[in-house]
């Protein structure tokens, strides 16, 4: 069972259950759950990421719990610097992070879960997913790898290793990081131009765009068939300082709401003085 978080008005962002909103009328630049000004609100962020540092070091020393955190979007919408902005301030001692990539030889020899559930955190642990498991509905279902069935049991099958994980103490918390198109010709150009990330660019980022209408469904139906134990938050992401506010708030309130606290002393300390 996720626990019941505060977040006010970044609730219009959370997906509830089959009633996903369409993808097609969220507009990716929504700034609506924060109405301050953007030096503002880019203060506010630091010290949630603060907080979410402290709290981290609780779930650490309690080591009874651990946060999954899922990050899914196209390409250049701000997995990597989402991650880097919220998680850069962090302990990595309690941090764990995995890129998920096409899988290999090894891989495809085992079920779509198995390299999945290799990389759950443990408890104590912050864990976070860049790509996960869901890439594994997504590509498929694009480019015809599967049938519609087998495509169907694997919602089936998320949604069940989901409620797993959910039963032995590990939450999934999900963000979907949601730009325009528009805004990622600017940031393919971006990577073209600018030497320091021309690495980031690969020709298969533009023949995965002409498929863009293909992944955009795909997504929705992710939202409306996986959306029963772990939720998701579509996140508009064309601007960046928003993204990584309205994500280190729900990462956050998500914290506090495992009420976490600091194991008992143990016995025997009463008394004891270090010379």
């Amino acid at each position: 069972m996720f626990p019941a978080i505060r977040i006010g008005a970044l609730e219009r962002y959370r997906v509830r259950g089959s009633k996903a909103p369409r993808l097609a009328e969220i507009d990716p630049r929504d700034r609506q759950a924060f109405a301050a000004a953007r030096e503002e609100v880019e203060r506010a962020t630091a010290v949630d990421i603060a907080e979410i540092d402290r709290l981290q070091e609780i779930l650490y020393a309690q080591a009874q719990r651990a946060l999954l955190i899922v990050f899914q979007g196209v390409d250049t919408s701000g997995k990597d610097g989402a991650i880097r902005h919220v998680f850069g301030p962090i302990d990595p001692l309690g941090v764990t992070a995995v890129s998920f990539k096409k899988p290999g030889e090894q891989e495809l020899r085992h079920d779509f879960l198995w390299r999945v559930h290799h990389a759950v955190p443990a408890a104590g642990m912050i864990g976070i997913f860049n790509r996960s498991h869901y890439e594994d509905v997504l590509v498929p279902r694009v480019h015809g790898l599967l049938s519609a069935e087998r495509i169907e049991a694997r919602y089936a099958q998320i949604n069940a290793f989901e409620r797993y994980l959910a039963g032995n103490g590990v939450l999934s918390l999900k963000f979907l990081l949601h730009i325009s198109r528009h805004e990622q010709t600017a940031r393919l150009r971006q990577r073209l131009e600018d030497p320091s990330k021309r690495w980031k660019f690969s020709p298969a980022d533009l023949a995965e765009r002409k498929h863009w209408d293909g992944y955009m469904a795909a997504y929705q139906a992710v939202l409306d068939r996986c959306s029963e134990a772990a939720p998701w938050f579509v996140v508009p992401a064309d601007r960046k300082w928003y993204r990584n506010a309205v994500v280190a708030r729900i990462i956050r309130a998500t914290l506090e709401g495992m009420e976490l606290a600091y194991p008992p002393d143990p016995p025997g300390l009463d008394g004891i003085e270090v010379d």
